[in-house]
């Protein structure tokens, strides 16, 4: 960052430079107003040019190429109007100065028009564009919930997953606000996701710091489903909230929450288990434990039993929208 920044500030010192000297060279007196006059608009051109710069760094280039569009659109606009203006008063200094305004107008009005309805135009058949997202198709895209979860971190080390894993630049900035919070718990959440980004940097899988962001769209979730809508990847959340919003909106979702269920082992009616009576149920006389995986197990005059590990037999399993719930009864007391 500090070359980048000696080599801006060396194309300005060079842009006030060479402005003195075109100057010089178009005037037999020097004039100290003169001099500073030229100089001030070469500062000001380089400082905009590198301002341009540091805005386009993290642009798509759809945006660019859109925008490149809309700002020779109205220049073109500009030099028509002027093929109108009758030659003898090309030369007044009040009409040399109109079509300088009127086009500098009409650029900046065709390149702000240009960005602002980006969004809205789809250039996702042309070959320029194809080309370019192609590495990015069925990515996984981390949102800031599942990356602070950190069981991503451990999928990633098993390498079942492969392909690129990107987590956007927006979704880092939230993190870091996180880890900035006044909130003591909230704090830990945020250097907790830091850690993690760490974490998977240091696995052995493809991941990409993506820099690319969407000013126009405020909350980090919609910036998410519109940037896999964009380069054709898929959400992973652990969020409920997102993954509704992304499958509404026809975007692929990859859930850690459905994975962790998905592989909890099948426990079957009639199976034994020993489990440890944790404390008791919300029914007369139950008592409940849980398996290493967090399941629920509900035993059946299991209160006597609590703090105690004993033997039962799974009479039903229920599975609902909060997970998996298993009943069972005493090994002890046999079928009824």
């Amino acid at each position: 960052m500090l070359f980048v920044n000696s080599v801006r500030m060396l194309f300005i010192g060079f842009c006030v430079v060479a402005a003195i000297l075109i100057y010089q060279m178009r005037h037999d007196v020097l004039e100290e107003r003169g001099l500073y006059l030229y100089a001030s608009l070469g500062f000001l051109l380089s400082v905009g040019v590198v301002l341009l710069e540091s805005q386009i760094k993290e642009a798509h280039p759809k945006a660019l190429v859109i925008a490149v569009s809309g700002l020779l659109l109205g220049l073109l606009t500009a030099a028509l109007i002027f093929q109108m203006i009758p030659p003898g008063l090309n030369q007044n200094p009040a009409v040399m100065a109109s079509r300088l305004v009127l086009g500098g107008f009409l650029g900046y009005l065709g390149l702000v028009i240009a960005l602002r309805y980006v969004d809205r135009i789809d250039l996702s058949g042309s070959k320029f564009f194809a080309k370019n997202d192609l590495r990015y198709h069925n990515c996984k895209i981390l949102d800031t919930s599942v990356i602070i979860d950190g069981r991503v971190a451990d999928i990633a080390e098993t390498r079942f997953v492969e392909g690129l894993w990107v987590i956007p630049r927006f979704v880092l900035r939230e993190l870091q606000s996180i880890a900035d919070s006044a909130d003591s718990m909230k704090r830990k959440r945020g250097r907790r996701g830091l850690d993690i980004v760490k974490k998977l940097q240091k696995a052995e899988i493809e991941i990409e710091i993506l820099e690319r962001d969407y000013s126009r769209i405020r909350d980090v979730d919609s910036k998410l489903v519109a940037l896999a809508k964009e380069i054709g990847g898929k959400v992973v959340t652990n969020d409920f909230n997102l993954n509704k919003v992304a499958e509404i909106q026809q975007v692929p979702v990859l859930n850690i929450n459905d994975l962790a269920n998905s592989l909890k082992p099948v426990v079957l009616p009639g199976e034994e288990m020993a489990i440890f009576v944790l404390k008791e149920g919300k029914e007369s006389q139950q008592g409940v434990g849980y398996l290493d995986d967090g399941t629920m197990v509900v035993v059946e005059n299991g209160r006597r039993s609590i703090n105690k590990k004993i033997d039962v037999v799974v009479t039903s399993v229920l599975q609902t929208t909060a997970g998996r719930m298993i009943f069972s009864r005493l090994k002890t007391e046999g079928a009824s």
